[in-house]
C-alpha cells in the first residue's frame, strides 16, 4: 500500500514506499476518520491539497529529512521524530519531501462540512510541531482503539473540540487572557484528589464520579480524566482492578 492520502489530489513521486494499515475508525457517517499506520520509504516528493482538515501524529520511528513548503515558504526542515504533529487546513496545498522514513503515525481526517469543525478552518498549516496536550490527546485515542475500546461519538466530538482550542492557542489565535474551555489548576487539583479516592471503587459508575464532580457529560470527564493521566477512566481502572 502506497502512502497516497486518503482525501485529495496531486503529485507524487516514491522510492522503495510502503505503508500498513494498522486501525482505522469513523464517526459521523465518516465525518470525522482516523487512520493508524507504519510508513517505510527510501524517499517521496508530493505536492498535494485535501478537501479535509489532516491532524497527524508521529507515534515513534522518524525520518532522516523532512522537508515541508506551502506558498513558496520553508515551513519545516529537518528530521521527523516521535512526538510530533502536523495540521493542514482542508484546501491547503503543501510540497513536501520525505527521506529515509520508518515511523508509524496516527491522521485524523476531519470534513470541514461537519458543524463541529468551524475553529479548524481558520488555522495555518503547523508541521512538526511539539506539545504534550495534543500528543497525548490523539496518543490516548490511538492506544484506546488499538485495544478494540472504539470511543463513543460524544468523545470524538469533544476531542475534536479540545484539539481544536489547542491548536489555536499554539498559533496565538486566542487572546492571552482567555480561559474559555479551560480548566483552572484548583479545579484540576479538586479532580486529581477525588478520582485517587474513588477510581478504584468498582461499584461506582465513571458517570456517577462525573456528575459528582460537576461535568455537564461523561465525555467531558473523560476528556479531562485523559489530559491527567493520559489514558481513559475505564482503562485506567481496568489496570488497577483487572477484574473489573
Amino acid at each position: 500500500m502506497s502512502i497516497r492520502p486518503i482525501f485529495g489530489d496531486g503529485q507524487l513521486r516514491a522510492c522503495g514506499d510502503a505503508t500498513v494499515l494498522l486501525h482505522r475508525a469513523s464517526w459521523f457517517d465518516s465525518q470525522v476518520l482516523f487512520d493508524h499506520r507504519r510508513w517505510v520509504c527510501r524517499e517521496v516528493e508530493m505536492r498535494w491539497a485535501a478537501p479535509r482538515h489532516l491532524l497527524v501524529l508521529t507515534d515513534a520511528g522518524r525520518t532522516a529529512g523532512t522537508r515541508v513548503q506551502a506558498n513558496g515558504r520553508l515551513l519545516f526542515d529537518g528530521p521527523d521524530r516521535p512526538g510530533v504533529f502536523t495540521f493542514v487546513p482542508a484546501g491547503a496545498e503543501r510540497t513536501g519531501v520525505y527521506r529515509d522514513a520508518d515511523l508509524s503515525y496516527s491522521a485524523l481526517w476531519i470534513d470541514p462540512a461537519w458543524d463541529r469543525a468551524d475553529r479548524l478552518a481558520d488555522l495555518p498549516i503547523l508541521v512538526n510541531r511539539s506539545d504534550a496536550v495534543i500528543g497525548a490527546l490523539i496518543g490516548a485515542l490511538q492506544a484506546e482503539i488499538a485495544l478494540g475500546c472504539r470511543p463513543d461519538a460524544a468523545y470524538v466530538e469533544h476531542l475534536v473540540a479540545l484539539l481544536g482550542f489547542r491548536l489555536a492557542a499554539l498559533d496565538h489565535a486566542l487572546p492571552p487572557s482567555s480561559s474559555h474551555g479551560r480548566l483552572g489548576r484548583c479545579t484540576l487539583a479538586r479532580i486529581r484528589d477525588y478520582v485517587d479516592a474513588h477510581i478504584a471503587d468498582a461499584t461506582l459508575p465513571i458517570g456517577t464520579i462525573a456528575i459528582r464532580l460537576g461535568f455537564s457529560s461523561q465525555s467531558h470527564f473523560t476528556a479531562t480524566f485523559r489530559r491527567l493521566r493520559g489514558t481513559s477512566p475505564r482503562a485506567y481502572r481496568m489496570r488497577i482492578l483487572p477484574e473489573s
